[in-house]
């Protein structure tokens, strides 16, 4: 059985981020939250249908295909930030951790669409109000996690951090699907919340210091089947990797 997610009002997320390090948004809070229209949100799934397979799976899956870009947020500005390799220590990936990354860009017309800088300005603001202003190194993951192989993993690594500040996980869509149960945990304690995210533009933010999360397997409710997430992440000081 879906667990549907207990929905905050926009005006709360930074309060809830402060005190459970983490909070779930519908689309409509997601439009309020951003500013952004929903209509051109929408227009950005199609780019989803076009993502090359990842090559790097240790455990040989083919069920994952991404696009990864960089950003710099300050305040009001967005501005590219020149294509690098996504990398992420050990201690934070035991699966992918150490590795040097070169995923294939995002394509220019994603970035270009109206949605697209509003969407990483609202949410360097929203890092910006939890842990003070400052730039943010943005990188941006499009995934699609799909059942050819008869299950998909969205997170073959686990429950992890990111080794980041701030974690926006978008729901970009599911098609015939069951299962992607998204897993929220205390990072030094035993409290969690598990719910899954089936709207979309539905969005999880997480506070990365707080909270570890993952996303349960998905597999085929019918023939085949199909689950697009956009992956924000904001991190103080540089991206990783130097």
């Amino acid at each position: 059985m879906e667990l549907t997610p207990a929905f905050t009002y926009p005006a709360q997320v930074p309060v809830l981020l402060r005190q459970q390090g983490y909070a779930v948004l519908s689309p409509q809070g997601v439009a309020e939250l951003t500013g952004c229209d929903l209509r051109e949100l929408h227009a950005l799934r199609p780019s989803w249908n076009d993502l090359p397979p990842d090559r790097y799976l240790k455990d040989g899956g083919r069920y994952r295909s991404r696009r990864h870009a960089c950003f710099v947020v300050e305040g009001g500005a967005v501005r590219t930030a020149p294509r690098r390799a996504h990398w992420q220590p050990v201690e934070y990936n035991a699966l992918h951790g150490g590795m040097h990354r070169w995923f294939e860009p995002m394509v220019p017309e994603v970035a270009d669409q109206p949605a697209w800088a509003c969407l990483l300005r609202a949410l360097g603001q929203v890092a910006s109000g939890i842990k003070g202003e400052q730039p943010w190194f943005v990188e941006a993951h499009q995934f699609r996690i799909d059942t050819q192989g008869g299950i998909g993993r969205p997170t073959p690594e686990g429950a992890h951090r990111d080794g980041v500040d701030l974690v926006a996980v978008f729901l970009v869509g599911r098609e015939g699907i069951k299962g992607g149960e998204t897993r929220v945990f205390q990072a030094d304690g035993p409290a969690g919340q598990r719910f899954t995210l089936t709207e979309p533009w539905s969005l999880l933010l997480l506070d990365d210091e707080r909270v570890i999360h993952e996303t349960t397997p998905i597999q085929p409710a019918g023939e085949r089947g199909h689950r697009d997430t956009l992956v924000l992440t904001y991190r103080a000081g540089g991206f990783q990797g130097g």
